[in-house]
């Protein structure tokens, strides 16, 4: 193999960028997340576990749900754009589902988690960034 090839090999192993343009504010609203549900979601859980232990525990894993997208923006490539995109929907049925669940039963919840009333605490961000994200995804699908 000669070297203009190695590099054109290197070139193309590469990973798809999926932070250029409007992903790199995906990647920044996720970073933010991310700080925001594990800081909160580890102090609570520290300090105040039993006064709503599903509430705490809902937060964590909403904040390990941001960083593992925020992590698969960043790697970019094929298999991290189809992971973040799976996370994404989940990410999106459990914001659904824990905010209809907020809104059925308030009494399971005796303090509010990243994605009560649809992320009515956070500007409704939670219900609003897995929307973007899936859209921008499949779009960074059909231009690699």
């Amino acid at each position: 193999m000669t070297s203009g090839e190695a590099e054109v090999t290197a070139v193309r192993e590469k990973p798809a960028r999926l932070i250029g343009g409007p992903g790199l504010l995906l990647v920044w609203f996720y970073g933010v997340m991310v700080v925001g549900a594990v800081s909160r979601s580890a102090y609570q859980i520290a300090t105040e576990f039993d006064r709503a232990p599903l509430a705490y525990s809902l937060s964590a894993a909403a904040g390990l749900v941001y960083g593992f997208i925020t992590y698969s923006l960043v790697r970019g490539g094929e298999t991290a754009r189809r992971a973040a995109q799976v996370c994404c929907a989940a990410e999106l049925a459990g914001v659904l589902a824990v905010g209809t669940w907020t809104l059925v039963d308030p009494g399971a919840f005796p303090d509010s988690t990243v994605w009560s009333d649809y992320g009515m605490g956070y500007v409704f961000i939670p219900v609003l960034l897995p929307l973007t994200a899936l859209f921008w995804l499949r779009k960074a699908r059909r231009a690699g």
